[in-house]
């Protein structure tokens, strides 16, 4: 693995969020907040907060198992690192993969999938995003997150769209992903790269510690950025009528 140049948080956190902005949990704001999604100033602090707590409104638990002292790069991948980057271990990878999370075994498995005429869930969003993928257009950021550049890698976000692409000519799988990697010596600590009984305690501990946590609490920020589409307005609609500017 290659370094090539580094990523601060915040654009890390804007790429994650847009990858996330489909889901049921932003159907009740996402007119208010596409402008700061799609189209990021990543030199505003406020949106920058904006963003992070958007994202925490999802992704607050996996945040913060990440290290503290990860710093991100974007990278470059030869054939070996291909082989050794493995999938974010949960939920439908784990039925699929049968205990060998590899990103290209577990592609394999699904290319035999896709051979039949009603292909299971998984395997057709696969193959829907193979098919988006294949066209040209802009790069998709993947996230990494490893110990250093010697080290197999695993996916943190991007896990579909990074096997998709395994399922295409290498020359065009490189072409059409920017790959994003965070990097600490401290990531065999952290349960999203390595599964241990320590590592999802200390998950386990930190999920009760921060139950009450309002870090994913936009409305505190609303008044203090002009680029949604109505402070007032969002806060009617989500019934928090203390966020409105004095």
């Amino acid at each position: 693995m290659k370094k090539i140049k580094r990523v601060t948080e915040a654009e890390v956190i804007a790429e994650f969020l847009k990858g996330e902005f489909f889901h049921p949990e932003y159907d009740r704001d996402r007119g208010f907040f596409e402008a700061l999604v799609y189209d990021p100033h990543l030199t505003d602090a406020v949106e920058n907060a904006l963003r992070r707590a958007l994202l925490f409104r999802r992704r607050a638990t996996m945040w913060r198992e990440l290290p503290p002292d990860i710093h991100w790069w974007e990278v470059e991948l030869n054939a070996d690192d291909v082989q050794s980057i493995t999938v974010f271990p949960r939920a439908q990878w784990r039925s699929l993969a049968r205990g060998n999370f590899r990103a290209v075994h577990v592609a394999e498995l699904l290319r035999d999938q896709l051979k039949p005429r009603n292909p299971g869930d998984l395997a057709a969003k696969i193959t829907s995003l193979r098919s988006l993928m294949s066209n040209e257009g802009p790069k998709s950021t993947i996230l990494l997150i490893d110990i250093d550049e010697t080290q197999p890698a695993t996916l943190l976000e991007g896990n579909h769209r990074f096997v998709a692409s395994l399922l295409l000519p290498p020359e065009i799988m490189l072409r059409r992903l920017r790959l994003v990697c965070g990097f600490s010596p401290e990531m065999d600590r952290c349960c999203w790269y390595k599964t241990s009984v320590p590592n999802l305690a200390r998950y386990l501990k930190n999920r009760i510690i921060h139950m009450w946590d309002r870090e994913a609490d936009v409305t505190k920020l609303l008044p203090k950025t002009a680029r949604v589409q109505s402070t007032d307005g969002y806060a009617e609609q989500a019934n928090l009528s203390s966020a409105k500017p004095e």
